[in-house]
């Protein structure tokens, strides 16, 4: 009861500052943009029986979830509130599975464009919404690999009345020794070799059959092309926010309040604006689906106004 008594004082102590202010604004209208594409998702039932938006549907719950719980730690962080160490770990093992779940979902559907360009008459069975439904269940299996790793050294190392203390709650509380911090490294950097080894064969592949094609089968080819890129261009941005735990955990033990500095650069740069800023414009891209949100925003106005 101290320790709550403890965190109510420090939190009350600390009013709300301009960044603190700032990056809530900036959650709000980033969650509020995530929403109306999944609003979206959900008007038309060609998008939910896709085997190609029903994975983009997985990214943008991912990425809001994962707003969600990044900014409840970044608040505590800011706050220097503490928290006890089995309350932290059940909500850093969400924030670790998540942070994957979407980069290897990019790789999912950079899969999903190889398979309708190169291997047309194979997709229907392949991308079928049974096949769909079994990858999102793959893609979350692979997701926690990361996690099982990070927990398990975590476990391995810890001792039992560790976890009844009460600590400034981050992934980095997972870092008890230097080693485990290459360990995790290690497995970040796998993951996303083999991510984009595939993003690029699927690339080559797809660039194979544009040279081939003609008409409108290039258009398409092209289209396909450009999707590629920009899955490339997505998961650089998630390779670069995986590298600011690194970054994170060696400025904590320099400066705390350089690591608040750190941590809310890194938090608006690296992972707020790349979760709003990616789903839109793939979703803005996508003819069929750019017109069912100019369509619901059409009929959100029209019901306004009457």
């Amino acid at each position: 009861m101290a320790g709550n008594n403890t965190l109510i004082c420090v939190f009350l102590q600390r009013p709300l500052t301009d960044r603190v202010m700032t990056v809530q604004i900036l959650v709000i209208i980033f969650l509020c943009i995530n929403m109306l594409l999944i609003v979206t998702f959900f008007k038309k039932e060609s998008f939910y029986t896709s085997a190609r938006y029903i994975l983009f549907f997985v990214t943008l719950l991912s990425d809001s979830f994962l707003l969600v719980t990044t900014d409840i730690l970044l608040i505590l962080t800011n706050f220097r509130c503490s928290v006890q160490v089995w309350l932290c770990i059940i909500i850093c093992l969400f924030v670790i599975v998540y942070s994957i779940v979407t980069p290897v979902t990019l790789t999912a559907m950079t899969l999903e464009c190889y398979v309708a360009i190169c291997m047309p008459l194979r997709h229907g069975q392949l991308c079928s919404t049974r096949s769909t439904m079994y990858c999102i269940l793959i893609i979350h299996g692979l997701s926690s690999g990361p996690c099982i790793v990070i927990i398990s050294m975590f476990f391995a190392t810890a001792s039992i009345s560790f976890y009844s203390q009460y600590t400034i709650c981050s992934v980095e509380m997972f870092m008890l020794y230097r080693w485990q911090d290459h360990a995790r490294s290690a497995v970040s950097q796998f993951y996303f070799m083999i991510m984009g080894i595939t993003i690029a064969f699927s690339y080559v592949q797809i660039m194979k059959v544009a040279k081939a094609a003609s008409g409108e089968n290039k258009r398409s080819t092209q289209k396909g092309v450009r999707t590629v890129i920009l899955h490339g261009f997505q998961l650089l941005l998630c390779l670069v926010q995986l590298w600011t735990p690194i970054i994170e955990s060696a400025v904590l033990q320099i400066d705390f309040n350089l690591f608040l500095n750190v941590r809310y650069f890194n938090y608006v740069l690296f992972s707020l604006t790349p979760k709003c800023l990616s789903p839109l414009i793939y979703g803005l891209r996508d003819e069929h689906f750019f017109l069912a949100l100019k369509n619901l925003m059409s009929a959100s106005s029209y019901s306004k106004q009457t």
